[in-house]
């Protein structure tokens, strides 16, 4: 080093965390990608959403959703709670502010498994927080084909054939917005898809829009 330069290190200012969203349709795998992602990464904060269907047998409540009566989802919405919501299938759905704003502010990556509606106002409402922009990324996960969507749905075995066709006709339209979203992956195969959301969500902490505004080199 020539005499006179100072030596300047490298200080990596401190980071907004990313809210990763996840949306497609039913049966596109939303749910066992993310759960295998916090599996895998603990440290992967998961956004639990308020709901107010029945609970699935295997769903847990505040793990999977908050699980709210019609009256109880109204009185959030007139409390100005959430973040988005809306009416999905026949039940209402929504996320709270506190779910996601407290986290990112501290610096913490957390996942949202959400529909396409509820992407859709979250962008909307990223034009009122500016917080939202800089931190929200917005990923489509859609299914290899439609015929393969329909077999996922049926595999289920826990919904009405009315129910199934509800969710195959909505399908169709939220198909089409996958051009709306910042990344697209198909979920061929679940293992795959989560190395690839992994790989992802590495290339975006190497992002400088999330990094504060203090002096990178000191």
């Amino acid at each position: 080093m020539k005499a006179g330069y100072p030596v300047r290190k490298i200080m990596k200012p401190p980071r907004l965390g990313i809210a990763l969203i996840v949306s497609g349709p039913s049966g596109a795998g939303k749910s066992t990608v993310c759960n295998m992602l916090r599996e895998k990464h603990p440290e992967l904060c998961f956004s639990v959403s308020c709901a107010t269907r029945k609970p699935r047998k295997t769903e847990v409540e505040g793990k999977d959703y908050y699980f709210l009566t019609k009256n109880e989802f109204q009185q959030k919405i007139k409390n100005n709670e959430f973040l988005e919501y809306a009416e999905v299938h026949g039940n209402m759905y929504g996320t709270l502010k506190t779910e996601i704003l407290e986290r990112v502010r501290a610096g913490k990556d957390i996942l949202l498994d959400i529909d396409v509606q509820g992407a859709f106002q979250i962008r909307e409402s990223s034009k009122k927080y500016s917080l939202l922009a800089k931190c929200t990324e917005f990923i489509f996960l859609g299914p290899p084909s439609f015929e393969e969507l329909e077999r996922r749905l049926r595999s289920r075995a826990s919904d009405s054939e009315e129910a199934i066709r509800k969710r195959l006709d909505d399908a169709k339209s939220e198909l089409d917005h996958w051009r709306d979203y910042d990344y697209l992956i198909i979920n061929k195969d679940v293992e795959e898809t989560v190395k690839d959301m992994e790989k992802l969500i590495d290339m975006l902490h190497k992002s400088t829009k999330r990094l504060e505004d203090s002096g990178f080199y000191t």
